[in-house]
């Protein structure tokens, strides 16, 4: 209300922090805490710790907490979706494998009450659309139209490569929704940067998780953890870069934020801008056009990028920095491997996400009893490698078996919808044991698995471990997010589950030989794939200040 009369704002409580150092530059995550703040004067800069009330862009609820969101709200007498916010979601991919009893009376009640509230739903109270099960950070990843936006959801991994994303409780979430408005402390910034290059044979989640093993090496503490990663892959599209801010959750940051180049960001927000659309001729888009209006918002960043107006958001040459860690791309020669090192002496140091190891510490005689590609951290080049792979060795040797199940997963429907339109899909179907099928989809999870391909919903499926999970004692190798005990993989009485994380094509060669490859035969299986690469920016002119190393 005082906003809106011009006048001034007074609380009974405690003014809060404000923290400003003369001729001091920003870090990105400082720009759009200030960019987004309310309530302080503009001509006041605010720097790290600094407590901000914030308007946020993006909002998503996902489908296991968001019944205590809706909760939330109703007790908040909350009943529409603030006006300032560009777009919310809801999703329904956590409970996308099984639609079993739980689900069918949970998801539909949800969606009404969230489609009511103002959201886009992945599945339609009116039955007018079909149900998208979509990953919601992928689908939030999309919806992100301004790479100076704040987005909160629902969920850990709530961490896109475009603004910079909070994973946050139900009742954060609820208040964004109801206020469209956030409250927190501007948290200190690591920055990442990367020297060298990418070998031929490696791909880029081999990069994600020798970051951790670097920083790990060169600070001793995780210096990530409870902070933002400022990581400046700026020549990567925001599907693959993901894969990065993604895994930041795993690296025990707060956020990450990815500072791209101006060329790059356009192409990705003609990307999203596209996908948005489908939504809308989906039939998706609601009473406010709010998919409409996000379309607006992407055409209006590029012309604004394109004519050097407002250029992709950078970083003040005089910024402060926690730390800064440099990759060096040159040092990583074989695939890297999360371990959960379930042995380990020092119970501590099991399920860290701390222990990577290069695919020779295993020998060639890890033996593998299931491979899952999917979750949110592949994107549609993850898929396409299952389909080249498949290829090269049914030229090789006339056929493909499997020596261990391999679930593959598409983390949406329009990375299928692709490529079935690339000639992608039909390789897939071929090896297939089972496929997914809306119109009957499965009413309790498998509990057995054969040696076989199974094309799974797109969703969670294994990653998140509520409904589907690999057989007991199994030793799995996944493209997912945690190793987490007991989530995709529980114990037995005689042996211990295991989750070890690699990249897509250590996950496929993998199933098909029963174990882990060595590097020779690794190597053979990715020539003339197309791997996902990664080249550092040209050399910034920037010389940022290190606050405590």
């Amino acid at each position: 209300a005082c906003e809106a009369l011009g006048l001034e704002l007074k609380s009974a409580y405690a003014q809060a922090k404000e923290i400003s150092h003369p001729n001091q530059g920003m870090t990105a995550v400082e720009k759009i805490f200030n960019a987004n703040a309310q309530g302080i004067r503009k001509d006041k800069t605010l720097h790290a710790g600094s407590d901000v009330r914030v308007k946020v862009n993006i909002v998503g609820s996902q489908d296991t907490t968001g019944l205590m969101t809706a909760q939330e709200l109703e007790a908040m007498a909350a009943t529409v979706l603030a006006p300032n916010v560009d777009g919310a979601y809801q999703s329904g991919c956590h409970t996308a494998s099984v639609w079993d009893i739980k689900a069918q009376e949970n998801t539909p009640k949800l969606m009404n009450f969230m489609s009511d509230f103002g959201l886009i739903t992945g599945r339609d109270p009116k039955g007018i659309y079909h149900p998208m099960t979509d990953v919601i950070h992928k689908v939030l990843n999309d919806i992100t139209v301004d790479d100076w936006a704040i987005i909160i959801g629902g969920d850990s991994h709530t961490r896109m490569s475009k603004g910079v994303a909070f994973g946050a409780d139900s009742g954060t979430v609820a208040l964004a929704l109801a206020t469209g408005e956030a409250t927190m402390p501007i948290p200190e910034t690591v920055k990442v940067t990367f020297t060298g290059s990418m070998a031929e044979h490696m791909d880029f989640r081999d990069v994600v998780h020798a970051t951790q093993a670097q920083m790990l090496k060169q600070f001793g503490d995780n210096v990530f953890q409870g902070r933002v990663i400022e990581v400046h892959i700026g020549t990567l599209l925001a599907d693959q870069a993901f894969t990065f801010t993604d895994w930041t959750a795993e690296m025990k940051a707060k956020a990450s934020i990815c500072i791209s180049e101006d060329e790059t960001l356009i192409k990705s927000l003609e990307i999203a801008r596209d996908r948005i659309q489908i939504m809308i001729e989906k039939g998706m888009d609601n009473d406010a056009q709010m998919l409409g209006g996000l379309i607006k918002i992407a055409e209006t960043r590029i012309n604004q990028i394109k004519s050097g107006e407002k250029p992709a958001i950078k970083p003040d040459n005089n910024a402060k920095y926690f730390a800064e860690v440099t990759v060096d791309l040159d040092l990583i020669n074989e695939p890297m491997i999360a371990d959960p090192d379930v042995n380990n002496i020092d119970i501590s140091k099991r399920y860290t996400h701390d222990t990577i190891r290069p695919i020779s510490f295993y020998d060639a005689n890890k033996k593998v009893d299931l491979g899952f590609v999917g979750s949110c951290m592949v994107h549609k080049g993850d898929i396409k490698i299952v389909a080249q792979m498949l290829r090269n060795l049914e030229k090789t040797s006339g056929k493909v078996e499997f020596k261990a199940p391999l679930v593959v997963a598409s983390p949406t429907y329009n990375i299928i919808e692709e490529l079935k339109d690339e000639g992608d899909w039909e390789i897939l179907q071929k090896y297939s044991g089972f496929e997914f099928d809306d119109s009957s989809p499965k009413t309790a999870a498998r509990t057995e698995y054969e040696n076989i391909l199974y094309l799974e919903r797109p969703g969670c499926n294994l990653c998140m471990g509520n409904q589907e999970k690999a057989a007991k004692g199994d030793t799995v190798l996944a493209t997912s997010t945690r190793l987490f005990k007991g989530r995709v993989v529980e114990d037995t009485d005689s042996k211990t589950g295991e989750s070890l994380l690699a990249s897509t094509p250590v996950v496929v060669l993998s199933a098909i030989l029963g174990r882990t490859p060595d590097i020779k035969e690794y190597k053979q299986a990715v020539t003339g794939i197309d791997l996902t690469k990664f080249k550092p920016p040209q050399k910034s002119s920037l010389d940022s200040l290190s606050a405590h190393y």
